[in-house]
């Protein structure tokens, strides 16, 4: 008989549409609207996994998230195998193929049930105690085994094909959660008309109205107000309903991050649409309301499959439409069980309810169950389970008035629902960075202080009521919304009693007894009170050293009873013992949600500069710098890196070479007090500096360290003209914008990037003039007319430009700045006009040897973070004048004047063939005993072709004074040595800038 636990009637879902997947090869049927796990259990499977550590048989224990032991591989099609979706939230459909896991060679049959047999050995610590000794066998014995041992699924080898998404949202209220508390919340908040997002990760809005088939609110079935409150949302135009949307991390400044699952459900993943969507919402008001998680009974054997917590046997019957079991026997400390029992019982199971309290704390319940033909035993407890891979009965016996345990008696039965208790869903509060505060009533913690713009309402405050949490919903959904209207819903009362029972009382030896906390990592009982007579008496320290609480499903099912156990071997209060860290994400989220779009090219993505197609239409060769593709070099048929680089160089110094400079960041400061910003942000002074010229700027961090350089251009006496390293424009932007908020707002000046704006093209070389001289329109190009360091505006070509007559490379140059959209055009004109001059485009790679041979840093290269003005022989820009600049106490520190820093010198090797490495440490006396004391490092080496040699930057201690010095440098094969020099290996007077 296909399905033989399916109820004839009843459930959500849909009978006519039925659907089929595979579980280990099985083929199970089901109906569209089940998840995995309630088709799995229509089908009477219940044997769905193997525990982490003792590989014992595990089956279905919840309905929700808090699913810790039915973990299961889904196949969704070619490359979409997933390790570790939780059986009770994947949502069936048709071709889906499922595959336990955590086994071998087969579910039924598992070697690792070994593991189960040596449990007295495995202990908590186990790890801790055993692979200590002998050290030689961890790299070879013991760490390869705990890897291949380590883990549940198997990660998926191919390249995830899905696509996904993230998107950015605001509102003024967003909900989480959409069960009673959330949807009046949300209500209450539209009616306003303020923006909301009503967030909720099942598939149906509703949370325990779902299930609820006897409540009614405002005098109608519960199913009923739920249709209509939907309804009035769904046409609301201020409201937006994300159903499978999970809220899984709380930040700062009310940041709420959420996971949508959009096609998972759906044939064939939804054709084009992404599989998932990362919503980063930025809230003006949280109203948490995710619900409580129901806490198991901790007694022998209470992991049998078949052992589930008592609600979710109820969802599963009224939801679903599924018995887990036609006789079933509710455990319980409280009063929910109840109704689960009568449901159950109404469905068509033979029922019996055991209650840890006594006859007469329990009210009226038992009454009504009695009456409805189910026995009721009170004042019980559950001494544990039988069977092997599934249930087949419960032991059970009554506790007398002085808590001496009486006759046991075997209950038959293929299925458990147990329940001790409600535990508020604060993890998102607490993330938050809310505070905690223990509710001796409800012997949970529930939330307190707010720490952001944040209420809770409904179970996830602690409130079970279903009437007060309607009333609680509504308030918060209205505070949230600044309205004073407040609406009370009428609803049927809910039982709520309960007693708490950390471990179900016993007469069993307890060193015997193998009662689960943690159902995943096979954390039991007595392996805490083990942590906590071994001198583990931080809670934190007891979760690391017994595991407790770190499997997929966060403790949500386990925390509470951990804690509970801990306080009773400390006798302390919980609030003495605390809680654990509430880390995001709240479920497990998809590393391909949490990435996006951001993948392949997106991962880290490229810019191009507007000349980058001419240049790799002209062969050249590229490197990345920063975010930036950009040209290395220029290669000819036949030339390596060496031979072009070499051409190149020569080039630009003997006739013209051409360079893409667009990378350089660019700044526009502009405003009245701009060269008072200036002279705040920069070691050099700029007050003086007139319109149309430029200075060489350096720029410290607050520790007196050099954070980056550039030229910079007064365009006018309010504007200047900024420019940066290529890989630090948005770090320096950044260091403006921090210090004119916080430190000068005083200050009318306008920050603005405009490296995107500005293509640059640097002309150098001693014919760079005559290159550009019939291009250029209202500019006198001649050397009195436009000196070094000087900024012209005019057009060249047509096209407007910001001419500086500047250079990197110590020859005569000028950078070229037009509008991007129209450089390739004047890129290409200066080409053309430059024929006749031999023009030679050249790369960075031919950039950096030009620059070394000058001498000229670059920050990055020459700098490490740890290095001042003075280091790198630029103490002389330091205005003497100016009363203070970022960075300038810093120069005053001991460490920073005192003798031994290293600084910048050059070197040259005594074999001008050989090219020192960079990065190369250097030493005084090769022959020292080691650890050999190292002076220094090799910053920038090059073959340089104009020089005829090997050349280097360096910086040594104490550099300056070693010139002439004989200094040995580290090779592969030893030492070579060098000859300390001053760091300017060409034109050391700069005459051919100044042609």
């Amino acid at each position: 008989m296909a399905q033989p636990f399916r109820t004839s009637r009843g459930g959500r879902i849909d009978r006519a549409r039925p659907i089929r997947f595979s579980f280990n090869g099985r083929t199970v049927e089901g109906y569209h609207g089940d998840t995995v796990a309630s088709a799995l259990l229509a089908n009477g499977i219940h044997l769905v996994g193997r525990s982490f550590k003792y590989h014992r048989p595990r089956g279905i224990l919840s309905h929700g998230p808090d699913e810790p032991s039915a973990l299961l591989s889904v196949d969704r099609g070619p490359g979409r195998v997933d390790p570790n979706n939780r059986a009770s939230v994947v949502e069936a459909r048709d071709g889906l193929k499922t595959l336990s896991q955590n086994h071998w060679p087969s579910l039924e049959v598992d070697v690792g049930e070994v593991n189960d047999l040596l449990s007295p050995v495995f202990v908590a610590g186990f790890y801790y105690k055993t692979f200590m000794w002998p050290r030689k066998f961890w790299d070879k014995v013991y760490e390869p085994v705990i890897r291949a041992a380590a883990g549940l699924g198997k990660a998926p080898v191919a390249a995830d094909p899905d696509r996904y998404a993230n998107r950015h949202a605001h509102c003024d209220v967003l909900v989480v959660g959409a069960g009673p508390a959330g949807l009046a919340a949300a209500l209450a908040a539209a009616r306003t008309g303020k923006r909301v997002i009503l967030a909720d990760e099942g598939p149906e809005p509703g949370g325990s109205l779902l299930h609820d088939l006897t409540s009614q609110v405002e005098g109608r079935p519960a199913a009923v107000w739920l249709a209509e409150t939907l309804a009035d949302l769904d046409a609301r135009e201020n409201v937006i309903l994300l159903p499978r949307t999970t809220a899984f991390g709380y930040y700062n400044h009310n940041h709420v991050a959420l996971a949508e699952r959009v096609t998972d459900h759906l044939p064939a993943g939804g054709g084009q649409a992404p599989r998932e969507r990362l919503w980063q919402v930025r809230a003006g008001e949280v109203v948490l309301a995710g619900g409580a998680h129901e806490r198991p009974l901790v007694f022998s054997d209470n992991d049998r499959p078949g052992v589930m917590l008592a609600e979710s046997v109820r969802v599963f019957v009224n939801r679903y439409g599924v018995l887990p079991g036609r006789r079933i026997v509710f455990a319980t400390t409280g009063a929910s069980a109840y109704r689960a029992a009568l449901d159950a019982k109404a469905a068509g199971a033979e029922v019996t309810l055991v209650d840890l309290r006594l006859e007469a704390d329990c009210g009226a319940e038992p009454a009504e169950l009695r009456a409805a033909g189910i026995e009721v035993l009170t004042g019980h407890t559950v001494l544990g389970a039988k069977g092997r891979k599934r249930v087949t009965g419960l032991v059970v016996a009554p506790i007398g008035p002085e808590g001496r345990i009486g006759a046991s008696r075997l209950l038959s039965c293929d299925c458990v629902g147990m329940s001790g208790g409600w535990t508020p869903a604060v993890h998102l509060f607490s993330q938050s960075r809310g505070k905690l505060v223990y509710e001796p009533g409800l012997d949970a913690f529930v939330p307190g202080t707010s720490a952001q713009a944040e209420r809770s309402a409904g179970a996830a405050k602690g409130t079970y009521d279903l009437a007060a949490c309607l009333a609680e919903g509504d308030a918060a959904g209205a505070e949230a919304a600044g309205s004073q209207e407040r609406r009370a819903l009428a609803a049927t009362p809910t039982a709520t009693g309960f007693q708490p029972a950390r471990v179900m009382p016993t007469n069993a030896d307890p060193t015997k007894v193998r009662a689960f906390v943690d159902f995943q990592n096979d954390v039991t009982a007595k392996d805490i009170k083990l942590a906590v007579r071994e001198g583990f008496h931080s809670i934190e320290h007891v979760k690391r050293y017994t595991t407790t609480g770190m499997a997929t499903d966060q403790g949500k099912t386990s925390n509470m009873n951990a804690l509970g156990i801990v306080a009773g071997q400390l006798d302390k209060t919980l609030p003495g013992v605390g809680t654990t860290t509430f880390r995001p994400p709240y479920t497990p989220v998809t590393f391909g949600t949490l990435v996006g779009p951001a993948r392949h090219a997106l991962f880290d993505p490229i810019r191009t500069t507007p000349i980058h197609g001419w240049a790799e239409a002209h062969g050249a060769l590229f490197e990345n710098v920063a975010l930036w593709r950009r040209a290395w070099y220029f290669p000819k048929p036949g030339e390596d890196l060496h031979a072009a680089v070499a051409r190149e160089c020569k080039a630009v110094r003997e006739g013209v070479g051409i360079f893409d400079a667009s990378t350089l960041g660019k700044i526009e400061i502009v405003g009245p007090d701009a060269a008072e910003f200036m002279n705040r942000m920069y070691i050099n002074p700029w007050a003086k500096l007139e319109p149309g010229r430029c200075r060489y700027g350096l720029m410290l961090k607050e520790d007196g360290y050099i954070l980056d350089d550039g030229v910079v251009a007064r365009v006018s006496p309010e504007c200047f003209h900024v420019t940066t390293t290529t890989g630090g424009a948005a770090r320096v932007l950044a260091h403006m914008e921090d210090y004119l908020q916080t430190e000068w707002p005083d200050l009318d000046v306008f920050l603005t990037s405009t490296t995107e704006q500005w293509a640059v093209i640097a002309l150098q070389g001693p014919k760079a003039r005559a290159v550009i001289e019939p291009l250029v329109d209202g500019i006198d190009l001649s050397p009195q007319a436009f000196p070094h360091m000087a900024m012209r505006s005019g057009t060249i070509c047509g096209v407007p430009t910001r001419l500086f007559r500047v250079s990197f490379t110590g020859e005569l140059g000028f950078e070229i700045n037009v509008p991007s959209d129209q450089a390739l055009a004047v890129w290409e004109a200066i080409m053309e006009a430059g024929r006749p001059h031999g023009i030679t485009p050249y790369g960075t790679e031919t950039m950096h040897v030009l620059r070394a041979e000058k001498g000229y840093i670059i920050v990055g290269q020459e700098t490490d973070g740890t290095v001042t003005p003075d280091d790198v022989g630029l103490a002389g820009m330091i205005a003497k004048a100016k009363k203070d600049f970022v960075g300038k106490r810093s120069l005053a520190r001991p460490d920073v004047v005192a003798t031994g820093r290293k600084q910048l010198i050059g070197l040259v090797t005594d074999d001008p063939k050989v090219v020192l490495d960079e990065g190369a440490q250097i030493v005084a006396d090769p022959g020292q005993p080691i650890p050999m004391r190292m002076l220094g490092h090799v910053t920038s080496s090059y073959w340089s072709a104009n020089c005829n040699r090997s050349i280097a930057l360096a910086l040594v201690a104490d550099g300056r004074d070693l010139m002439g010095r004989t200094l040995h440098v580290t090779t592969p094969d030893g030492f070579t040595t060098a000859t300390v020099a001053e760091p300017v290996f060409l034109d050391p007077k700069g005459e051919r800038i100044n042609a």
